[in-house]
């Protein structure tokens, strides 16, 4: 089929707008990479764009070759980790059951999720609540208080409402259980959506330090943000958190923030390729009603 002059004209120009679209999507994370290689002196200069200049490795050296910061970001793996499984479980089998119309009162537990979205205790009851409990200084008051995000649960469940009743009418005539329709039949056809939202638990768990900062008072403990901010607090003349010597740090003060966001950017950009297939039809399913 022959193309029109008109529609050449629209594939040129496309091509060029998505180009330029990429390159200003790109250019911020390139100059942040090319800013953690580079000498302070060209940096105050404001001299780095995409190449660095003056080749330094002392931040990064200065950083990776504490003990403390491989201890936080393996606590961060392991809350990384210990969050996204109790967050996908609880969020599944609750989004499941509120995309069954059979559920007796199900309007009200729908109701009562969306209902969080827009209140909550507080920040003083919350750490009350979280001290009570007996969560302080330990790995629960990270992975339990946000398990749920009501955004990722009304998409999941309306993904589930999409999926074709008959699949699970027939499951349940060859003898199947609710519990092992879920597993069986339900989760080995939601793997888009699943995938998703496990990105999305994923990247919030692994970039979140709020909690962290409110609940743990132990430095072994500390997740690698907790670490990196107070890194930048101590190069930027605040509080000293003992992770690295003064001197260092004044010597490495102007690129160091650089270094700290490729440091903690990286394993998400590493992991994202593999999943990136899944999270556009897994956001379009579970959120267009067919």
């Amino acid at each position: 089929m022959k193309e029109s002059r008109q529609y050449k004209v629209f594939k040129v120009f496309n091509i060029i707008f998505l180009l330029v679209i990429m390159f200003l999507t790109f250019y911020p994370f390139l100059n942040v990479v090319a800013q953690s290689f580079s000498s302070e002196s060209y940096i105050n200069a404001g001299e780095v764009s995409l190449i660095p200049k003056g080749f330094n490795v002392e931040t990064y050296k200065t950083v990776m070759n504490d003990s403390m910061f491989w201890n936080s970001y393996k606590n961060t793996v392991v809350y990384t980790v210990v969050a996204t499984a109790i967050s996908m479980f609880m969020t599944t089998i609750f989004a499941y059951a509120l995309a069954k119309k059979r559920l007796m009162g199900r309007s009200f537990f729908t109701a009562f999720a969306v209902f969080t979205m827009f209140f909550n205790g507080g920040l003083i009851p919350n750490y009350v609540l979280i001290q009570s409990l007996g969560f302080g200084n330990t790995i629960w008051a990270i992975v339990v208080p946000g398990a749920i995000s009501v955004f990722n649960l009304l998409i999941m469940k309306a993904f589930f409402q999409n999926m074709p009743e008959e699949l699970e009418e027939a499951a349940a005539i060859d003898g199947l259980g609710t519990y092992r329709i879920l597993l069986k039949v339900v989760l080995p056809l939601s793997k888009a959506v699943l995938a998703t939202m496990t990105l999305f638990y994923a990247v919030g768990n692994w970039n979140s330090w709020f909690s962290a900062f409110l609940y743990l008072d132990k430095q072994e403990m500390f997740p690698v943000t907790i670490y990196l901010r107070n890194l930048i607090t101590d190069a930027t003349g605040g509080l000293s958190s003992g992770a690295t010597s003064a001197d260092n740090l004044t010597q490495i003060a102007s690129n160091i923030k650089s270094v700290t966001m490729v440091l903690t950017v990286l394993p998400i950009i590493m992991v994202y390729p593999y999943i990136q297939k899944y999270f556009v039809s897994g956001i379009m399913l579970g959120s267009v009603k067919q």
